[in-house]
């Protein structure tokens, strides 16, 4: 069977899927009904150093984006960090440490941004036998409009600044969490591992508000008539995190600097695509939320399955295999053609390809009078669409051109056409001649 046992940056766990910090997380009774269900490890809820205390509200605290069967897409939050004592939680740590000395326990953290109170908060915390600190740059609410969370994500300087004195004050191994809330998301990385970061983890949540109460015209969830911007996660949120996980992977300034990937990670599959995509373990937390801790079980078993079918050993095969995969627009192969294909059989007549198309796209159609859809190669541009709003799966598919095969769509053979970086359009090729 294949091994799922995880070794990353040196903390090891039996399985690569943790708990994120988030409100499954905020206490020792859920992180040990976490550990019982199978989770290899638990970023525990991010702490902060003594003094005022931290208030939660108390109504909403959750928005939904629901599918059309009501299933959850996405949760906008606006919980803070925990509001709990320092003490507490650190006692509480401590005991589950030892309890669960297999199970990887990170704690997350966020402090004001000086270096006393880093210094302070990291002596404390190291009695606790925890395996390593994540740093919370990216909390997008309330803790932003104090200084922190993602008011230094968002700030390479200071990013770098308090990692360095992470480094500086403490031994254990140190994730600086990024936000996604920034247009070029290799610079916060760059930062961290300019600062000594011992990873990254990413994304945090996104700014969002998900919806407004058209009775009352406020954001939901709504606290006495008002709502407030908050983070967003959930399946929803996927695609950008596999994108900036991939921007990360595939720089080659940051080659090298481990990965932990977070966002909307739900089946097994999800986490496979991150590791694909240069992450070494997942984090998740939606999923958790929705289905409760016993998700990882099908995480667990689905993954195995598959490693073993691919006759992968370790986890370590798959993380990194698809970044050499991922390139820029200019750098695709134009003599790669393709053209609709419907299989009749499969066929159940719903019209669903031929009002997208016809409506949407290229009018490459046909809908004969018994409603039989046809591909009018001459028209195809082998967008996808028609596959995409197909309710049959593999009833619609998209066949590859040979070499030397005429386009009947620009009379061309395939192989004839100008690729990107020389093609006549491309400003760098008008440049170089």
């Amino acid at each position: 069977m294949a091994d799922l046992t995880s070794n990353f940056i040196g903390i090891k766990s039996p399985n690569p899927f943790w708990l994120a910090s988030a409100p499954p997380t905020d206490k020792e009774y859920n992180v040990r009904r976490a550990f019982e269900a199978g989770w290899g490890g638990v970023v525990w809820k991010t702490l902060g150093s003594e003094g005022p205390p931290v208030v939660n509200v108390n109504g909403p605290r959750y928005g939904v984006v629901y599918g059309a069967d009501r299933r959850v897409l996405g949760i906008n939050n606006i919980e803070l960090i925990t509001d709990r004592p320092l003490e507490v939680n650190l006692r509480e740590i401590k005991s589950v440490k030892r309890d669960y000395p297999d199970r990887a326990l990170i704690i997350s953290l966020m402090v004001p941004c000086d270096e006393e109170s880093w210094k302070d908060i990291l002596k404390r915390i190291e009695d606790t036998g925890a395996d390593g600190v994540e740093l919370n740059f990216g909390c997008p609410h309330g803790m932003a409009e104090r200084g922190m969370g993602s008011a230094v994500g968002q700030v390479p300087e200071y990013i770098e600044m308090v990692t360095r004195w992470v480094k500086k004050y403490s031994r254990m191994p140190c994730i600086v969490k990024l936000t996604p809330n920034i247009t070029d998301i290799r610079k916060p990385a760059e930062a961290a591992k300019r600062g000594g970061a011992d990873a990254v983890s990413l994304i945090n949540t996104v700014n969002s508000i998900t919806s407004v109460n058209l009775d009352s015209f406020a954001p939901e969830p709504t606290i006495d008539g008002k709502g407030s911007h908050g983070g967003y996660c959930g399946p929803a949120v996927k695609p950008i995190a596999l994108n900036m996980v991939a921007e990360i992977a595939r720089t080659p300034d940051l080659a090298g600097l481990p990965i932990s990937g977070i966002g909307g990670v739900t089946t097994w599959r999800d986490a496979a695509e991150f590791m694909a995509l240069g992450a070494g373990n997942v984090q998740v937390c939606t999923a958790a939320m929705t289905y409760g801790f016993k998700i990882v079980q099908e995480m667990i078993s689905g993954l195995s399955q598959y490693m073993d079918e691919k006759g992968f050993a370790s986890t370590a095969d798959i993380v990194g295999r698809a970044v050499p995969n991922v390139t820029d627009w200019q750098y695709l192969n134009l003599n790669y053609v393709t053209k609709a294909e419907i299989n009749q059989d499969l066929c159940i007549k719903c019209g669903r390809c031929y009002a997208a198309c016809e409506d949407t796209s290229h009018q490459a159609i046909a809908m004969g009078d018994d409603r039989t859809f046809s591909v009018k190669d001459e028209e195809c541009v082998a967008c996808n669409l028609c596959v995409d709003v197909c309710p049959v799966e593999n009833c619609i598919t998209m066949r590859e051109l040979a070499k030397g095969e005429v386009d009947a769509r620009t009379g061309k053979k395939v192989g004839d056409y100008a690729n990107w970086t020389t093609h006549p359009n491309n400003p760098a090729a008008q440049a170089a001649e």
